[in-house]
Parts: C-alpha cells; structure tokens; sequence
C-alpha cells in the first residue's frame, strides 16, 4: 500500500468517506421525518381521506428515502474499497459511527420528553407546558431516526468488511453469481429481512392485542374505573408487554441464529456466501424504509396536533 505516511493518509481519507456518508444519510433522514418539510406533511394532509391513504403515501415516503442513502453507501463503499480495501470499509464504518456519542445524546431526551408530556397531561397541566413537550417529542423523534439511519448504514460497512473476512477465512476468491448455488442464496438471503419483520411485526401485534383484551377487561371488572375513582391493575399490563418482549423474540432470535449454521452445513461456502450477501442488500433497504416511515408517521401526528 506504500508507505506508512501514505497509509496514514489513505486511512484518514476512509474515516472522512464514513463521515461525509453519515452526514448526507443524517440530513435526509432529517428531511424525511421532521414535520418541517414538506414529505411529512404530505402525510399528515393524506389523513384526510382515511387511514388507507396515510398508510399508502407513509410507505410511499419511506421507500423514497432509501434512495439517496443507499448512493452514499456506495459511493463510501467505492471510496473506502479503493483506498485500503476491506480494512478501509471497516474504517468508514468507524467514520461514521464516530459521532454516535453525540447521537444518543440527543436522542435520549426524546423518550424523556415524551414520558414528561404523559406526566404533564394526567396532572392536567396547563396546555402551553404540553405543547413544548410535544415540540421536544418531535425533535426526538427526528433525532431517533437519524441515530437510527447512522447505525445502519454503519452496519452495512461492518457487514461488509465481515463478509469480505468469512470469503477470505473459507477460501473463497471468487463468488460467482452465476452458480446456482448462489443464486439460490441470494434468493434465500434476500428472503431474510422479510421472514424477520414478518415475525417481530406480529409478535407487536400480538402484544397489542393482549394489551386491548386486559384493557377492557379491567373496564368491564373493577368498578369506578371508568368514573376515575379506582386505580388500575398496571402490574398485570407491565407483565403482558414484558413477557411479549421476551418470548416473542426468540423465534426471530433462533432465525438470525440458525440460518447461517443450517446452510452453511448442508449446503456449502458458495450458498452461504449468497445468503448472506443477499440479506446484507435488502436488509439494508427495509431498514432505513422501515426508520423513516415510522419517524414520519409519529411526527405527523405531532404536525396535525399543533395544525388542528
């Protein structure tokens, strides 16, 4: 690679590379969930016909924003590659997980500031005091699905890089595309990230719904509830949520886990290394269209809150 001034430099330019990428995947993450700009806003306008059309024009926008990020992960990939290799798509992944102290900071006071808007409405608290709290509640969604838009784009280098060390540690120089065996692995890996959303998206359902049940079961069993003068069973709908929270991820858990034991063991390097290139790809794409949808869905709320 030249000498070790020289490999100084490169390295240095890779961090920069990481950087830049997360710089451009933060604003347009900001563009895309902050009810500043016009996207979400289009989603909130969109309420006014039903639910299906929110939904339509939500996902709508976050496919959207998948675009220009993922050219920025290309285009880091591409940089990073050509100056030192694998080790310099790990490095832009250090770049741009470099600012992830700052991230979580500001990220942390949107939960804070969503539990102090609950506080301030149940002691009926003047609306002024909740309004602010529903300004910080934005920001914090926003901030949320930035962080959220660092660490994946920061998890597609590392997975990279870790993809480049396990075809180097199996011994395989080339990875043709070509082989059925890989083609059928890119399938089945492309396949992953869906099977996974499908199982943690029903497993939120199931929850939910298990939390209506209780819900109305205490309306319907302790008296005064529904008056204000008796106390709710909270015990027993913390217990819901976290016994859901445990054992419904286990069998996403055993996927992640088993997949790559499973076909790596029946069916060689060459379709594992389509599995996992296949689920590096797609995954990344639902990821960010997943963060910002749901970023632009609760800051639309917010927006049609303080519009109407």
């Amino acid at each position: 690679m030249g000498s070790p001034h020289y490999v100084t430099v490169q390295l240095f330019l890779c961090v920069c590379v990481g950087l830049w990428a997360g710089l451009i995947i933060g604003f347009v993450t900001e563009y895309y969930t902050s009810n500043a700009y016009s996207p979400v806003q289009d989603v909130a306008d969109s309420c006014r016909t039903g639910a299906a059309t929110n939904v339509i024009f939500g996902l709508a926008l976050g496919y959207k924003s998948v675009i220009i990020p993922i050219f920025a992960i290309a285009i880091s990939i591409f940089v990073s590659f050509s100056f030192a290799a694998m080790y310099g798509v790990a490095v832009a992944a250090l770049g741009m997980l470099s600012t992830i102290a700052t991230g979580l900071a500001i990220d942390a006071y949107g939960p804070i500031s969503d539990n102090a808007g609950g506080i301030a409405e149940m002691a009926g608290m003047s609306h002024r005091i909740r309004e602010r709290t529903d300004a910080l509640d934005a920001a914090g969604n926003t901030t949320a699905a930035i962080g959220k838009g660092f660490a994946i784009g920061s998890a597609a280098l590392v997975s990279l890089a870790l993809f480049g060390a396990f075809v180097s540690r199996a011994g395989v120089h080339t990875v043709d595309v070509l082989t059925p065996k890989v083609i059928i692995g890119l399938l089945v890996g492309a396949m992953l990230p869906y099977w996974f959303s499908a199982m943690t998206m029903k497993s939120v359902g199931s929850a939910a719904l298990k939390m209506v049940e209780e819900v109305r079961r205490q309306f319907n069993t302790i008296p005064g509830l529904m008056e204000g003068t008796a106390k709710p069973d909270y015990a027993t709908c913390v217990k819901i949520s976290t016994d859901a929270s445990i054992k419904e991820m286990i069998p996403p858990g055993c996927l992640v886990m088993l997949t790559p034991l499973i076909v790596g063991f029946f069916f060689g390097v060459e379709t594992l290394s389509g599995v996992l290139a296949g689920s590096l790809v797609s995954g990344v794409q639902i990821a960010i269209s997943a963060s910002n949808t749901g970023g632009a869905w609760d800051n639309a709320k917010k927006y049609i809150e303080v519009q109407n």
